[in-house]
């Protein structure tokens, strides 16, 4: 079964409808979490309860199911309603997209759970149990999607998937079981390549003519909202160490809030398994190994943890927390599945 034949049928496209949903669910919830209500008139609008209190916990829980709804129903209609469904089955995408969106499903449930972990609390229910509910409900976020791939007949259900959602998870999970304190962080960040515009040409039509900059565009978008969730080639998945909680209390010396961030990419990814595929014109496209190989990235560089900068204000307390999944630039080292090493005194 091949996801990247169509344009509309890509699973890049269509990864890119499940990180929206996602991402839509995270900040509405993430809000409403933090909504003021008039049990509570001696806490500030962003703290959060002492002790549990039922008015927030059924806000939370009314609002969140809501959401929850409305996303699964949007994203079937926008996405599965057409095509074919068909009996429950799996499918094999590892290695598809140079693995790319296995870091997405990492990063995307790792977000997930921090953030209603943070709307847990926000309600007054104690560290462990939000830990517990952030997490299941953080991984049945992305199950549902799943189960959804699961019985359309175009995709499936796939495992590699849901290790990854696991671990994205479990991350966040264990870390506070062991810690209460998140001492690496999931992040992400975004540099599209300039696409070369030279034309290919259909190796069964010579009619038939593209360029990389229009695959690319096909693929993953033009407008800057669509593909910083969707370009492979921009997009790079970070685990933020920091250095501080990290070392113990002899290195009382460093910021709390520097981070030393590993990071995971890849380039030249112009279709699933390999960079050959065939348009809605039937016009079979194949892009030279030599001029543009596939390969992956791994990157060494710093970060800042913006949870752990100082602040009294509540306000920016929540405000750091949200954005936290975001990679701060500066200089990265570089080593790539090529045998090349690049210092990058400037990189997102």
């Amino acid at each position: 079964m091949i996801y990247f034949r169509h344009k509309k049928g890509g699973k890049a496209n269509r990864f890119y409808w499940k990180q929206v949903s996602c991402l839509f669910l995270m900040l509405t919830l993430s809000a409403s979490l933090t909504a003021q209500n008039a049990t509570t008139p001696r806490l500030s609008f962003f703290q959060a309860a002492d002790t549990l209190d039922k008015t927030r916990l059924w806000v939370c829980a009314g609002s969140g199911l809501a959401i929850y709804g409305a996303a699964s129903i949007g994203l079937y209609n926008a996405w599965y309603r057409g095509y074919e469904l068909s009996g429950f089955h799996t499918f094999n995408d590892l290695g598809e997209w140079n693995d790319m969106d296995k870091g997405g499903h990492f990063l995307t449930t790792y977000t997930e759970t921090a953030l209603i972990f943070k709307g847990a609390r926000w309600t007054g229910m104690n560290r462990k149990a939000a830990a517990w509910t952030a997490a299941g409900i953080g991984l049945g976020l992305q199950t549902t999607v799943e189960v959804m791939d699961g019985f359309s007949e175009k995709w499936g259900f796939s495992w590699s998937d849901m290790a990854f959602n696991s671990i994205g998870a479990g991350l966040f999970l264990t870390q506070e079981l062991l810690w209460q304190e998140q001492k690496v962080v999931a992040k992400l960040s975004y540099t599209r390549p300039d696409y070369p515009v030279f034309p290919i040409r259909a190796s069964n039509d010579g009619s038939g003519v593209i360029t990389l900059a229009g695959r690319a565009k096909e693929l993953y978008g033009v407008a800057f909202a669509e593909s910083f969730l969707k370009d492979y080639n921009a997009l790079t998945v970070w685990a933020s160490f920091n250095l501080r909680s990290l070392t113990g209390a002899k290195s009382g010396w460093l910021p709390p809030w520097l981070n030393l961030a590993v990071g995971y990419g890849a380039e030249n990814v112009y279709g699933g398994f390999s960079n050959n595929w065939t348009d809605d014109s039937g016009n079979d496209f194949s892009v030279d190994p030599e001029l543009y190989p596939r390969y992956r990235q791994f990157y060494l560089s710093f970060d800042v943890d913006l949870s752990r900068i100082p602040t009294r204000s509540h306000f920016l307390k929540t405000l750091f927390t949200v954005l936290n999944w975001v990679k701060i630039p500066g200089p990265a080292l570089e080593i790539n599945t090529l045998g090349g090493v690049k210092f990058h005194g400037f990189y997102w």
